[in-house]
């Protein structure tokens, strides 16, 4: 199913439990503009309340995954009215942060080509990130007179580390898919044109696992970052009690069943045999 009648700046298909959202702004190495910021919105607005979609995969059209922000459209075209500035910045921050990275489903960036400046924000808002070997990175900010801004120095940091993020940050040094791995930006690195099946496997892996199991975890860790282990101890037993109710097809019984009394099952090599009861 393709989703694409609304939109001019970005295209949706679902396929199999599996939307992949692209930007789609080939001419412009998919600069991010205000159109494409209420796009983006939009589209992952109504994904993110479809039971039958399990994995998001975002990606761009062409050869750039997205080059940041439109210099023109969203600084040059606001500047002089902080008004109109703040109501492009709200949307943008919106969707790239607010709701990309609190979907319910699991999300992965694929990277299969340019990614700079504000890119790395729905980059690193994916929960996941595989790109190609040939991809380019960038945090070019320092090359033109401004800082990384928006979210993008806290999640650099965050994700790259102390030492890595500031080189990157202050020499504005592009590096590749394989150098990303090393920093901890992506999960992996693979050749260009095995990017589509790796992301595929990736994708199909997940849509095997317990949906509100991966839901859970997610919002576990995302929460649990910034809480002392007291606080942490708590809201970890809260969610995994949580968990209980929200799983509507009693994994933990059917796993710890399938492991302790018909010893079908190993969980450290894969996953349980899904029923459709609940047996919570």
């Amino acid at each position: 199913m393709t989703m694409t009648d609304n939109y001019e700046c970005i295209a949706v298909a679902v396929v199999d439990g599996v939307a992949t959202v692209t930007l789609n702004r080939p001419q412009k190495r998919n600069a991010m503009s205000p159109q494409l910021n209420h796009e983006m919105r939009d589209a992952l607005g109504e994904i993110r309340y479809d039971n039958d979609i399990g994995v998001v995969v975002l990606t761009g059209a062409g050869d750039a995954f997205t080059a940041g922000m439109d210099l023109k459209e969203y600084f040059r075209d606001t500047e002089g009215d902080p008004v109109a500035f703040e109501r492009v910045r709200d949307i943008a921050w919106e969707w790239q942060y607010n709701i990309l990275r609190k979907m319910p489903q699991v999300t992965i960036a694929k990277v299969n080509g340019w990614c700079f400046g504000g890119g790395f924000t729905p980059l690193t808002s994916c929960d996941l990130a595989i790109s190609a070997d040939e991809a380019t990175f960038g945090l070019s900010e320092v090359n033109w007179g401004i800082i990384p801004a928006g979210l993008v120095t806290r999640d650099v940091a965050l994700a790259m580390g102390y030492r890595n993020s500031l080189y990157y940050i202050l020499t504005g040094e592009p590096f590749d898919g394989k150098r990303a791995v090393e920093t901890g930006l992506v999960n992996e690195s693979v050749p260009h044109d095995e990017l589509d099946a790796r992301v595929d496997a990736l994708a199909a892996h997940l849509k095997g696992l317990n949906p509100a199991v991966l839901r859970t975890a997610k919002e576990t860790y995302r929460h649990s970052l910034d809480m002392d282990y007291a606080q942490a101890w708590d809201y970890t037993a809260a969610k995994a009690l949580q968990l209980r109710s929200r799983d509507k097809e009693g994994g933990r019984r059917q796993g710890m069943t399938q492991f302790l009394d018909e010893k079908t099952f190993k969980p450290g090599l894969g996953a349980y045999a899904r029923g459709t009861e609940a047996d919570a």
